[in-house]
């Protein structure tokens, strides 16, 4: 029998950050009764598998009426399809209408959800060892487990109690080229930050894009919070104030649709210019990087995610109302629940503006060991946020989750963060 030692297996496999989210999942499924405060996924109750076969139909109907025949939709739902997928124009139109971002539709890549876009924008601007990225620290883990998988370095970019500074983007971007490596881009999270909950202002995000441009940066934006704020403030997209091409937007369709359908895209409007002059777009040349990965995204995921966008005239904003309330409640609900039970402690926390997390610092370890002990004994689970730093931090703190619950069991796990921490 073939055995093979762990220690042979590339790091990407035995890394401990990148493997942080099956371990929570590890937890939670042993720990099935513990109230999740860890879990960042959107609330069940809605998703409806009516939806499926109603937006699937929705989108049929839509290609009916641009004169595509039965025939023609069967081969565009059953077989191989276009690499970079076949609703671009639909999502390049709900860009416009929501965020104002007027981009060709030719300059969308429809990906299989986010992460795809992630690997896909690393590998294409990553062409040796000196190209490196860099990224808000604490950050997503979906981002630094991506670039280990490609053996792209991540270079962390110390984020303030307020987010990221654009002065200290511009002293780590130097700083990396004078020892003779190539920032490439950097990747952030400029509404409502998994972990931190840090949502920039416009002003930051201006000075953001002048520094990528005296860096020579290009700027991975992802956004899957954006449309979760506590109030209607607009909060431009990096994408939208972009005047030279500097962004590359990550989009998905996992919170403002559901995650099962597995979509996401990536916006890619930049020129490239070959030896003869001839110029293209990056999302056409990262084309290539894709047919070797997936070939292309389910064209049935794309019809309903199709449908979904004509159904509610190509606005998430307009389509998630219902979802918009529910997660600034649970925001609310949480923050208050934390004043309730942790006012005049040690435990400090911050006040996002919207999305999904609040991390709070806690007087003890916030451990692997700690979080066992938390689900088997408290019945709560929270993440540590020493799973989100690039080179070691937040050992004292922890990230809490709000949206995949009731109000009454935010309220109820808190109570039972309470107890643990007395008694820790």
């Amino acid at each position: 029998m073939a055995e093979l030692a762990r220690e042979s297996l590339h790091v990407s496999v035995t890394d401990p950050v990148s493997a942080s989210m099956n371990f929570l999942n590890e937890v939670a499924g042993r720990f099935p009764d513990a109230i999740s405060l860890a879990a960042g996924r959107p609330f069940d109750e809605f998703h409806s598998v009516a939806d499926i076969d109603k937006h699937l139909q929705v989108y049929l109907t839509h290609l009916r009426e641009r004169g595509v025949d039965g025939a023609g939709s069967r081969t565009l739902l059953t077989q191989y399809g276009r690499t970079n997928g076949h609703i671009g124009g639909l999502i390049a139109r709900m860009l416009e209408v929501d965020e104002g971002i007027r981009v060709p539709d030719d300059a969308v890549m429809v990906t299989t959800g986010c992460q795809e876009a992630m690997i896909i924008a690393l590998r294409g601007l990553c062409a040796g060892p000196a190209d490196v990225i860099l990224a808000a620290d604490p950050c997503y883990v979906g981002i630094t487990g991506a670039a280990r998988i490609l053996g792209v370095e991540v270079v962390p970019v110390p984020e303030s109690p307020d987010g990221l500074r654009p002065e200290s983007v511009a002293e780590v971007a130097a700083a990396v080229r004078a020892s003779g490596r190539r920032p490439r881009a950097l990747y952030l999270v400029p509404n409502f930050a998994n972990p931190s909950g840090v949502s920039l202002p416009t002003p930051v995000r201006r000075r953001l894009l002048d520094v990528a441009a005296q860096a020579d940066l290009l700027i991975l934006e992802d956004d899957p919070y954006g449309l979760f704020g506590l109030d209607d403030e607009p909060r431009p997209t990096l994408k939208s104030l972009d005047a030279d091409h500097r962004v590359i937007y990550l989009g998905s369709f996992a919170k403002s649709y559901f995650p099962g359908v597995r979509v996401g895209f990536l916006v890619a409007d930049q020129p490239v210019v070959d030896a003869s002059g001839h110029r293209s777009l990056l999302a056409d040349e990262l084309s290539t990087v894709k047919s070797m990965l997936t070939v292309n995204t389910s064209a049935v995921s794309q019809a309903v995610v199709g449908g979904m966008l004509v159904d509610s005239g190509f606005s998430l904003r307009a389509a998630n109302q219902t979802k918009i309330a529910f997660y600034r409640r649970n925001l609310l609900t949480l923050l208050a629940a934390l004043d309730r039970h942790f006012a005049g402690t040690a435990v400090r926390w911050n006040s996002p503006s919207g999305g999904f997390f609040v991390v709070v610092d806690v007087p003890v370890d916030a451990s692997v060991g700690l979080l066992e002990h938390s689900a088997r004994e408290h019945g709560v689970l929270w993440t540590p946020m020493r799973f989100f730093y690039l080179d070691g931090g937040g050992d004292r703190a922890i990230r809490l989750s709000c949206s995949a619950l009731e109000p009454d069991r935010i309220d109820e796990g808190v109570r039972r963060l309470d107890a643990l921490l007395s008694a820790a």
